[in-house]
C-alpha cells in the first residue's frame, strides 16, 4: 500500500471555491490561501447565523495504546462515507502541531485513503494560526520582563510569575530556563520555561472564544502572576490584551479545506487534550452545525479525557447539544488492554480480548452519562479473527449499543458506509437527552471528585498540600464556579499509565492546581503531564525530505 504522502500527493483535489459552494459559501465569503485552502470571512457568519443547526456527532476512542485506535482517521472517513450516502456533511478538526510532526506521533490529518487534503500544507505552517497563537503568547512574555524592567509599578513578583513562553516546537532543554541574565540592561534574572504553543492558554482562549470581542475579554482575564501582596496580575492590567486580540484577527476566523473525496472539512485550533481540552474551535463547530446536516467532529485521547472535556467544557461554553458519539476501538487494541504484548497482536486470543473488552465497556457506560445515544465503531483490520469479531459483536450486544466494523483506512469512504448507515440510523431513531456531568456551581472539590468517580472509577481523591492551598487561594478570587480541565494520563483510566483496562480500587492523586481564568477553567494536574515535549532518539524530522521539484516526502 502507498504511504500517507504518496496517497495525499496522488489525489484530485478541487478548487476550494468548489468546495465551498457544496455548502452554499460563496468566493466573496472566502479569504483565499492558495488554490486549496481558504479562511471563512466575518461576513459568512452574520448570513448564515439564523440557520437551523444540523446534528453534531463526536467521534471518541478507548484510551489510546501502542497499537492505535485510528481515531482521526475513523473521523475523516465516516464524513467521508456520510457524503457518499447522500448526507450534507462537513468534518470539525483540530489543527496538527509542528511538535508532533517532526517528533513522534506524526501529522494529524488522518491517514490511508482517509485524510484531509493538502495534507503536506494542513501538517506544515497551514495559515499561519500556530505562529500568531505563538507570537500573542510571547507579546505577553514580553510585557511581563519589560514592565519589571521599566519600575514595575504594578508591583509584579518575580518569583511568582506563572506565565511562560511558547514554541510550536519540541525542545525539552527549554522546560525550564533562567531569563534575564547579562546585567541590568538586560532584566531581572528569573526563572522561565517554555511551553509547546498547543499547551499555552492563548490555544485554549481561542478555541473557546465566541467572537472577536469575546477572545478580548479573556485574553484580558488570563493571569501571569501575583503581586508582593498575593494580588493577581492580569494581561489586561500590562494593557496588552488589544495587541493580542490584533495579533489573532486572522487565526480566529476557521479555515476551509477538504478530504481525499472532496468532503468539505473545517480545521481550526489545537489546544493539547491533557493541559487544556483537547477540541477544535467553538467558532469553526458554529459555522459547520450551520453549513451541514451532520457535523463530524471530534476530541482529543480516549473518552475518558477527551470526551469528557467536550461536553463539560466545550459543550458547556458553546451550547451545543450532542446528537450521538462514536467510539473507536480495535480489536488489537482491546487484546492490549488484556494483557498481550504489542508483537503479538496479530494472533487471535479471546482470552486477553475478554479481559480487555472491559475498557470499552466503561467507555459506553461513561458516554451514556451525558444522555446520548453511542454507535461503537471497530476500525477493522485483517488480523482480527472471525471468533474475536463475533466475540465483540456480542459484547456490545449485551450492553445495548450498535456496532459497526470500518476499513476507511484501506477503503475511503466506501470502507466507512456500514458505519455511517448504523450511525444515522441510530441518530434518526434515538433521542439525544444531553446534560453536562456536573453544575460548574459546586465546589471544586466536588467537581474534581464527581468526574473521578463516574468517569474514571476512583475510589476517591488525594489532594498534595499545594493543591490544597491553590484551591482555597482560588475560591477567595471567586473564581471557583469553573468547570474543571483534568491533565491525566491518556493511557489509563487511572493517572497511572499502567493500569490498562478497567482498574478498580484506585486513588487520583491531584499535585496541583491552575487557574486559567481567560479560558475559564481549573486546571487538576494528576501525575506528570508534559507541557514542553521532547524529540526521541530518532526524531520524525530525520526522514522528511524535499526535492528540487518541490515533492516532499517522510513527512508521514
Amino acid at each position: 500500500m502507498l504511504t500517507d504522502i504518496e496517497i495525499a500527493q496522488a489525489c484530485k483535489m478541487q478548487t476550494i471555491n468548489s468546495i465551498a459552494l457544496k455548502l452554499g459559501i460563496s468566493e466573496d465569503e472566502l479569504e483565499h490561501y492558495g488554490k486549496y485552502k481558504a479562511k471563512l470571512a466575518a461576513s459568512l457568519w452574520e448570513r448564515i447565523k439564523s440557520n437551523k443547526d444540523g446534528k453534531l456527532i463526536l467521534v471518541t476512542a478507548i484510551n489510546p495504546t501502542p497499537a492505535g485506535e485510528g481515531k482521526t482517521t475513523t473521523t475523516v472517513g465516516l464524513g467521508q462515507a456520510m457524503s457518499r450516502i447522500g448526507k450534507n456533511t462537513i468534518i470539525a478538526l483540530r489543527e496538527p502541531s509542528l511538535g508532533p510532526v517532526m517528533g513522534v506521533k506524526g501529522g494529524a490529518a488522518g491517514g490511508g485513503y482517509a485524510q484531509v487534503v493538502p495534507m503536506e500544507d494542513i501538517n506544515l505552517h497551514f495559515t499561519g494560526d500556530m505562529h500568531a497563537i505563538t507570537s500573542a503568547n510571547n507579546l505577553l512574555s514580553a510585557a511581563i520582563d519589560n514592565h519589571i524592567q521599566q519600575g514595575n509599578q504594578l508591583g509584579i513578583d518575580p518569583r511568582q510569575i506563572v506565565w511562560k513562553r511558547a514554541m510550536d516546537m519540541n525542545d525539552r532543554a527549554l522546560r525550564n530556563i533562567v531569563v534575564g541574565l547579562g546585567g541590568k540592561s538586560n532584566g531581572t534574572p528569573r526563572e522561565d520555561g517554555f511551553l509547546i504553543t498547543v499547551a499555552s492558554e492563548v490555544m485554549a482562549i481561542l478555541c473557546l472564544a465566541s467572537d472577536l470581542m469575546d477572545l478580548k475579554a479573556r485574553l484580558g482575564k488570563i493571569i501571569v502572576g501575583y503581586t508582593y501582596s498575593g494580588t493577581p496580575v492580569t494581561a489586561k492590567d500590562l494593557k496588552v490584551d488589544g495587541a493580542m486580540t490584533l495579533l489573532l484577527k486572522d487565526a480566529i476566523k476557521p479555515n476551509l479545506v477538504q478530504t481525499l473525496e472532496n468532503t468539505p472539512a473545517l480545521m481550526h485550533g489545537g489546544p493539547f487534550a491533557n493541559i487544556a481540552h483537547g477540541c477544535n474551535s467553538i467558532i469553526a463547530t458554529k459555522y459547520a452545525l450551520k453549513l451541514a446536516d451532520y457535523v463530524i467532529t471530534e476530541a482529543g485521547f480516549g473518552a475518558d479525557l477527551g470526551a469528557e472535556k467536550f461536553f463539560d467544557i466545550k459543550c458547556r461554553f458553546g451550547g451545543f447539544s450532542p446528537a450521538a458519539a462514536v467510539l473507536v476501538a480495535t480489536i488489537r487494541a482491546l487484546k492490549y488492554n488484556g494483557g498481550v504484548h504489542k508483537d503479538s497482536l496479530k494472533f487471535e486470543n479471546l482470552e486477553a480480548l475478554e479481559k480487555g473488552i472491559v475498557n470499552l465497556e466503561k467507555h459506553i457506560e461513561n458516554l451514556r452519562k451525558f444522555g446520548i445515544p453511542v454507535v461503537v465503531a471497530i476500525n477493522h483490520f485483517d488480523t482480527d479473527g472471525q471468533a474475536e469479531v463475533n466475540f465483540v459483536k456480542s459484547k456490545c450486544k449485551a450492553a445495548g449499543v450498535e456496532v459497526a466494523f470500518s476499513e476507511v483506512f484501506s477503503k475511503g469512504g466506501q470502507g466507512g458506509i456500514e458505519l455511517a448507515e448504523t450511525l444515522v440510523r441510530v441518530v434518526e431513531t434515538s433521542k439525544s437527552n444531553f446534560k453536562p456531568l456536573y453544575s460548574e456551581n459546586l465546589p471544586i472539590k466536588q467537581k474534581i471528585e464527581c468526574i473521578a468517580a463516574e468517569i474514571y472509577g476512583a475510589a476517591g481523591v488525594t489532594y498534595t498540600s499545594s493543591a490544597e492551598k491553590s484551591i482555597s487561594k482560588i475560591e477567595e478570587m471567586g473564581n471557583d464556579k469553573l468547570p474543571i480541565c483534568m491533565a491525566k494520563t491518556q493511557y489509563s483510566l487511572s493517572d497511572n499509565p499502567s493500569l490498562l483496562g478497567r482498574p478498580e480500587n484506585f486513588y487520583i492523586n491531584v499535585r496541583e492546581i491552575r487557574l486559567s481564568a481567560g479560558a475559564g477553567f481549573i486546571v487538576a494536574i494528576t501525575g506528570e503531564i508534559m507541557t514542553m515535549p521532547g524529540l526521541p532518539k530518532v526524531p520524525a524530522a530525520e526522514k522528511i525530505d524535499i526535492d528540487d521539484q518541490g515533492r516532499i516526502s517522510g513527512l508521514f
